[in-house]
């Protein structure tokens, strides 16, 4: 259990006042005991939350800008089998960075992991907080210029981390109407490909 500081942004009043490891394993949970300032005037009372500590993560989206094609990654998920018919998902390319300020280079060794991509020219795109309800967790977003005329695919990950990824290469307006059919419906991905599709003629290509 620790103490934590006080926070004042724009007059509002945030203060929590202890949080406690509640569980340890792949993942980590924390409860928060915190007060806030109300909009009509006082405080509220003590308020408790447990919230996932997972570390921030990475994800880049592949793109070659001479055959407008994109590539994405598909593997099992088994959190969407609540709500899709099945837990085979098209996602970005993407990992924790378990504490790594240098994130590019984190998003480079996952590129090769997941895909089998030495990855040079990468443009950020931005970053978001994923679930901030529940988690600490923020993740940020690069394109990368590729060339995937001349990939050939396969499938790949780490066994010893029970990876099994294939790996799919699409033109974009494929992967629009997928996104636009919520075949594609993770965040990441979803906010990636909505960003490329408002910024693809801005971008310059070297």
């Amino acid at each position: 259990m620790k103490e934590i500081s006080q926070y004042n942004r724009e007059n509002l009043m945030f203060k929590t006042s202890e949080n406690r490891v509640l569980y340890d394993g792949f993942f980590k949970i924390e409860e928060y005991v915190f007060e806030h300032a109300l909009f009509a005037g006082g405080v509220s009372e003590p308020i408790r939350r447990e919230i996932l500590e997972r570390g921030h993560a990475v994800a880049v989206l592949p793109y070659d800008p001479v055959s407008d094609e994109i590539l994405l990654i598909e593997q099992i998920r088994i959190g969407a089998l609540a709500t899709k018919d099945s837990p085979w998902l098209l996602e970005c390319i993407a990992g924790m960075a378990e504490g790594s300020d240098d994130l590019e280079a984190v998003v480079r060794k996952e590129a090769q992991e997941e895909a089998g991509l030495d990855l040079s020219e990468l443009h950020y795109m931005r970053s978001y907080l994923s679930s901030p309800g529940g988690t600490t967790e923020r993740l940020y977003l690069y394109l990368a210029q590729v060339n995937l005329r001349d990939y050939q695919g396969g499938t790949f990950g780490l066994p010893e981390e029970g990876e099994d990824i294939k790996a799919h290469v699409m033109s974009f307006d494929e992967a629009i109407c997928r996104l636009e059919s919520e075949e594609i419906d993770n965040a990441a991905t979803v906010i990636s490909l909505q960003w490329l599709a408002l910024n693809k003629s801005k971008l310059s290509f070297k």
